[in-house]
C-alpha cells in the first residue's frame, strides 16, 4: 500500500507536481513576507508591533508563537520538497541522456536558465540560512539577538555594512530570476501553458517576480541611503 501511494511521487510527473505545489507555497510566503517588511516605512513602533503580533496571535487560547512555528514547519517541508524534486528531476534528465548530441546545440536561453536555477539555488539556500541567523535569531546581527526587529534591520543595512546590502541585493535578484522561471515552469507542468496563453503567463511571471524584487530591495536600500533610520 505504501509503495502504491509513493509511486506517483517517484514519477517525473509527480516530481514536477511536487515542485509546482511547493513553489506555489513559497511564492505565497514571499508575498506575505514582503508586505510585512514594507511596514518598516510606517516607523519603528508599527514595525515592532507587527513583529510582536505575529508571535502572539491566538494568545492566551493558543500557545505563544504558534502561527510562526506552523509557518516554519510548512516552509521547511516545502523547501525540502522543492529541492528534492529539483535534484531528482535533474538527475533523471541526466541519466536519460548522459551523452549530449553533437549535432544539437543547446540554446543560450536554455543554458542560462539551467545555470541560473542551479547555481542561483545554491546562493539562495546560503542566503536563507544567513537571513535566519541574522534577522530572526540575531546571532550574526550587529545589534544582537535582544534588539528590536526594527533596530536589527537598521543595524544590518547601515551604510558601513554596504557589502551586506550588496549580498542581499544579489540574493534577492537571483530569487526573482528563479521565481520568474519557476512560475512559467509550474504553469507548463500543470498543463496551463499553451500557444494561446503562453504570453499571459510569461507576463505574469515577469510582473510577480519584478514586484517582489522591488518590494524586498526597498527596505535595505532605504536604510543604506538613509531614508530609514
Amino acid at each position: 500500500m505504501a509503495l502504491a501511494l509513493s509511486t506517483p511521487y517517484r514519477s517525473t510527473v509527480g516530481k514536477k507536481a511536487v515542485m509546482a505545489v511547493t513553489g506555489g507555497i513559497l511564492v505565497l510566503y514571499l508575498v506575505a513576507h514582503m508586505a510585512g517588511n514594507l511596514k518598516i516605512f510606517l516607523g519603528a513602533s508599527d514595525y515592532d508591533q507587527y513583529a510582536a503580533w505575529l508571535r502572539t496571535i491566538g494568545e492566551p487560547a493558543l500557545p505563544h508563537r504558534w502561527l510562526l512555528t506552523g509557518i516554519e514547519i510548512v516552509l521547511t517541508a516545502s523547501v525540502i520538497g522543492h529541492m528534492w524534486s529539483a535534484v531528482s528531476l535533474a538527475r533523471t534528465a541526466h541519466l536519460a541522456r548522459p551523452v549530449k548530441y553533437a549535432a544539437r546545440k543547446k540554446s543560450h536561453a536554455s543554458g542560462y536558465a539551467v545555470h541560473t536555477m542551479r547555481y542561483g539555488g545554491i546562493v539562495i539556500a546560503v542566503f536563507i540560512v544567513w537571513h535566519l541567523l541574522d534577522l530572526t535569531v540575531g546571532a550574526v546581527n550587529p545589534a544582537g539577538g535582544g534588539a528590536t526587529p526594527y533596530a536589527k534591520v537598521v543595524a544590518d543595512f547601515t551604510p558601513s555594512r554596504w557589502y551586506i546590502t550588496l549580498f542581499y541585493v544579489v540574493a534577492v535578484v537571483l530569487v526573482g530570476v528563479h521565481l520568474r522561471h519557476g512560475i512559467r515552469s509550474a504553469a507548463q507542468t500543470l498543463g496551463l501553458l499553451n500557444g494561446r496563453n503562453a504570453t499571459g503567463y510569461n507576463l505574469l511571471a515577469a510582473v510577480v517576480s519584478t514586484l517582489l524584487v522591488i518590494g524586498f530591495l526597498a527596505v535595505p536600500i532605504s536604510v543604506t541611503v538613509g531614508w530609514v533610520k
